[in-house]
């Protein structure tokens, strides 16, 4: 199968969080072949960063088989943080260029493993700039705030 052969995808996530820790919500937007799938869920207490690398991880783990996925973001932390530092954090065991622990290590391993055997390509949108498909990511994610789980 070659990569034109993949079903190209759209995957439009955010996250939310009222106060930083506390209630946090996640939502994704999946647009395929002119179909659309909603997804959003929450924890309480969270981070607004966990929101955010969940929502990728939550609209990423609903493919079903290899796709070419063009994610959407708001979130320079989760474009930068699988792009620029990943890799670094991986050669010194999870340590940060400041020796510090890497935040987050469980969401950032869970996402690099939702990634394998598609053909990604990130794209930063800037937030409440009227985005359309971040707008609706933005919707669900503050729908799922304070939620325990998936809807």
């Amino acid at each position: 199968m070659t990569e034109s052969d993949l079903t190209a995808v759209s995957l439009y996530t955010d996250g939310a969080c009222k106060g930083n820790p506390g209630p946090g919500g996640w939502g994704a937007l999946l647009c395929a072949n002119g179909k659309e799938r909603e997804l959003f869920g929450g924890e309480t207490p969270t981070t607004n960063n966990r929101m955010e690398l969940t929502a990728v991880i939550q609209g990423m783990s609903a493919l079903t088989r290899p796709c070419r996925v063009t994610i959407y973001t708001d979130s320079s932390y989760v474009k930068d943080g699988i792009e620029s530092w990943l890799a670094n954090w991986k050669k010194k065991g999870w340590r940060t260029s400041a020796g510090k622990p890497v935040a987050n290590q469980d969401l950032w391993q869970q996402l690099e493993q939702a990634l394998q055997g598609h053909t990604v390509q990130w794209i930063w949108v800037k937030g409440h700039s009227g985005h359309p498909g971040n707008e609706r990511a933005d919707a669900l994610a503050n729908k799922g705030v304070g939620l325990k789980g998936q809807a």
